[in-house]
């Protein structure tokens, strides 16, 4: 049936990237002669659809016994039989050209895949793709006058939370769910998210994104601010979108906004076609196809295939890692798995029947219901699951970071309700501790601290989510019926039996689990299953190597705390007091620390500002002095508290023949002695002006910045302007810096490295995967006398 009745035929296939539809293009292709795929797959920002094909299809690793098997020649033809048409299920018409068009017009099968899959999706996107797809699947083929055969896959949980039976019937033999109007449940979607969206512009809640942003990212500058602005509003918009959508399904009987969407999605495509057929249109026959929870490959296109994980994967991982320590669920409940191969097997053997029913030949009724299910003909209960995982990492346990192996726990199956007021508790108490340790004075190895916290956060946080999203399934008790799944069966031929196998009694659960699934898991997850400390280690040479290979062209330092552990309220006291005498050195001393709280907070509301301020405290001093006195400071102070590893670092750049460039908030005059290690300094540089004091004209600092203080998005503007100047990439550039302030200067280049980072930047360099760089210190040098004081002998006030 299937062979015969598909051979040469056309097809025409939505959803073609993700992991159902990659998988039903491969087995198209490996066991149906001569048949001749159309894809509709998105353009991408960068690329074409006949692109996103070539990359994202044809070399996924699905295609590997494929490739095998032809050769390169052999496969290059084979592969010439799919072609892709730009387009979108999103939008009306789909999107299509001319092309596009034609090639739906011509098919003989339309097979439809295409879905949001995720249970916390949105819900105007769950809406507009697994509702209004394929509406507009329909009404773009009505359009045409086509009327090839329509396989919709949905889902067996469009049956809700029932208990019990759940037969391959309409979602409309329940009378409640007959009564709700999708269009109407489209037009509230589409003005929830107006609203939503319109609320996220107040005054109110910008300030409220704002301040988070300010809180997460500290003086960054305006631009980095804006811009995580913006994504914190956009964040909370879908976060809105999702709590409505998980609203609205469970108000109405089902579990989240996919199940919600995908239910109404078959009411509509029913409905459409009726509509269509009465108005004089096609008469396009139809056929749902309607999988469980899919997982991993049994046999096809080799064991343990998988795309991108689906619902299993991160919980079993999550318990593997000790990440979990309860789940919800009912022991003795069902858990309706069920491999990928067989549902593409089901999927062609729909397309197949309907196609014969299209030339006028027996098929099923249209629309058919089918569901590929496991829970009435094979069921895998939830109990011999957890046990069967539970020995697998017994035996066979993941490793910590240290090297230990990590000892999965006993789950005891509490309420759904139980296990969230667990986590979310933990949550909150690891999000108490972030913001402590964020306003520490924190830096290096100490902030990692704020680091880790913040990484348990997250991991308690996606714990919650995974109970949030994925406790209903493990607590459902519905089974799901299989009757016309194994009505195709038998219809198949002895030919079709050899490729495609339908029937779920061939799963052996115990070896599906232990030697398919999990050692799948594992290699996908790329999760440490030996006991080897050296991972840590060699992602950080590896990113060392990087960032010294000899490709690099340039090397940007800060200077505060990356290469030496000063300040510029540290130079200026130095300067300040450099004779005064004991009394007068504990007043300003004092004085200083009293201020501290105050200068401390303007620094990290915003550095250029803070820079500006302090620097007027310089008005009158001498130049020649402040030379002279700097040439010293850095002598006897400041290179006693540098870092030697960061002075070696400049050095080893400068000997792979890499531009260095220093960029910092000091004062030129006091950094003068740092010169010579770079080969461009830029630096705050302030007014001078010609003043009559008793030994005669005196050219003195103004206190007054000549050029906006190089900090924030300036230093990225810096290393932009001064890579065009020299004819170099800044995507070969290397950036060192410690702050969060810093954050636009490690942005602008291609190769970021956090030194001895404070909290903030500790938790993004974490985040992102950059280079930590611990740079320690040889400090012990011994406190030397302290300051000429200008203004005293100026004007008869000292400088302080």
């Amino acid at each position: 049936m299937i062979v015969d009745g598909l051979a040469g035929t056309r097809i025409f296939v939505t959803g073609a990237t993700g992991f159902v539809g990659t998988a039903l293009v491969e087995r198209l292709l490996r066991c149906v002669p001569d048949v001749q795929l159309t894809l509709l797959i998105r353009d991408g920002r960068r690329t074409t659809a006949q692109r996103r094909l070539e990359r994202e299809v044809l070399r996924n690793d699905c295609f590997d016994r494929l490739r095998g098997e032809l050769g390169a020649d052999g496969f290059a033809e084979v592969a010439a039989r799919v072609r892709a048409v730009s387009g979108d299920v999103g939008s009306d018409g789909l999107g299509l050209d001319d092309d596009g068009r034609a090639a739906l017009s011509e098919a003989d099968v339309v097979i439809h895949s295409a879905a949001t899959v995720a249970f916390d999706s949105p819900l105007d996107r769950a809406v507009e793709i697994n509702l209004m797809g394929p509406v507009r699947i329909a009404e773009t083929l009505a359009r045409l006058g086509a009327s090839p055969h329509l396989v919709a896959v949905s889902t067996c949980y469009v049956a809700g939370n029932r208990r019990g039976a759940a037969p391959e019937e309409p979602v409309t033999a329940n009378p409640f769910f007959a009564d709700l109007d999708w269009r109407a449940e489209v037009d509230a979607a589409r003005r929830t998210r107006a609203d939503v969206d319109a609320e996220s512009r107040t005054p109110e809640r910008l300030d409220e994104f704002r301040a988070r942003a300010r809180s997460e990212l500290g003086p960054a500058g305006g631009p980095l601010i804006a811009e995580r602005t913006e994504s914190l509003r956009k964040d909370w918009v879908h976060d809105r979108m999702v709590t409505f959508g998980r609203s609205r399904a469970t108000s109405v009987g089902w579990p989240d906004a996919y199940a919600f969407t995908k239910a109404l999605g078959e009411v509509a495509l029913t409905r459409t076609l009726d509509r269509v057929r009465s108005e004089g249109g096609p008469d396009i026959g139809c056929t749902i196809v309607r999988p469980s929870i899919i997982e991993s490959a049994l046999a096809e296109p080799r064991p343990g295939w998988i795309r991108g994980f689906r619902m299993a994967e991160p919980i079993i991982l999550s318990y593997a890692r000790g990440l979990l320590r309860e789940f919800p669920g009912v022991p003795e409940g069902v858990i309706d798995v069920i491999p990928v191969d067989l549902v593409v097997a089901a999927i062609i053997a729909a397309a197949a029947e309907g196609a014969a029913a299209a030339e006028g030949a027996a098929a099923a009724d249209s629309p058919g219901i089918v569901q590929v299910a496991t829970g009435d003909a094979n069921p895998l209960r939830y109990q011999q699951l957890v046990d069967r995982v539970r020995d697998w990492f017994t035996e066979r346990p993941l490793y910590d970071r240290n090297g230990q192996p990590i000892v999965v726990p006993d789950w005891t199956f509490p309420g759904r309700g139980r296990v969230e007021g667990q986590l979310r508790r933990a949550t909150s108490v690891l999000e108490r501790a972030e913001r402590v340790v964020a306003a520490l004075p924190l830096r290096g190895t100490a902030a990692q601290w704020g680091a880790g916290i913040e990484e348990k956060r997250e991991q308690a946080r996606r714990a919650l989510s995974y109970v949030e999203l994925y406790g209903a399934y493990t607590e459902c008790e519905a089974v799901y019926g299989v009757q016309r799944l194994a009505e195709l069966d038998s219809r198949l031929s002895a030919e079709d039996h050899e490729l495609f196998t339908l029937d779920p009694r061939v799963i052996d659960w115990d070896r599906y689990i232990t030697e398919v699934h999990l050692p799948s898991v594992v290699a996908h997850g790329r999760a440490r299953s030996s006991p080897s400390k050296r991972s840590a280690t060699a992602r950080t040479d590896r990113l060392r190597a990087q960032v010294l290979a000899p490709e690099r062209q340039m090397a940007v330092f800060d200077l505060e705390n990356t290469i030496i552990a000063s300040n510029v309220v540290a130079t200026y006291s130095w300067l300040a007091t450099r004779r005064l005498g004991t009394a007068d050195r504990v007043r300003f001393v004092g004085r200083t620390l009293l201020e501290a709280p105050a200068l401390l907070a303007q620094d990290r509301k915003d550095r250029s500002d803070f820079l500006r301020a302090f620097y007027r405290r310089y008005e009158g001093a001498p130049v020649e002095e402040l030379r002279q006195d700097a040439a010293e400071h850095f002598s006897d102070l400041l290179l006693t508290r540098s870092f030697p590893d960061a002075v070696r670092r400049v050095r080893r750049h400068r000997e792979l023949g890499h531009t260095t460039v220093l960029i910092t908030g000091a004062l030129d005059i006091a950094i003068e002695p740092l010169a010579p290690l770079f080969d461009h300094v830029v630096c705050a540089r302030l007014g001078t002006r010609v003043e009559s004091t008793r030994s005669g004209p005196t050219e003195v600092l103004t206190g007054h910045l000549e050029e906006v203080p190089p900090t924030a998005e300036a230093r990225a503007r810096i290393i932009v302007d001064l890579c065009s100047e020299l004819d170099l990439d800044p995507r070969q550039a290397v950036a060192y810096a410690d702050s969060s302030s810093d954050l636009p200067m490690l942005e602008a280049v291609g190769f970021p490295v956090a030194v001895n980072p404070e909290p903030r930047l500790a938790s993004i360099a974490r985040k992102r995967g950059w280079l930590v760089e611990d740079f320690g210190s040889d400090f012990g040098h011994k406190v030397l006398p302290m300051g000429p004081a200008w203004r005293e002998r100026r004007t008869g006030r000292r400088l302080a």
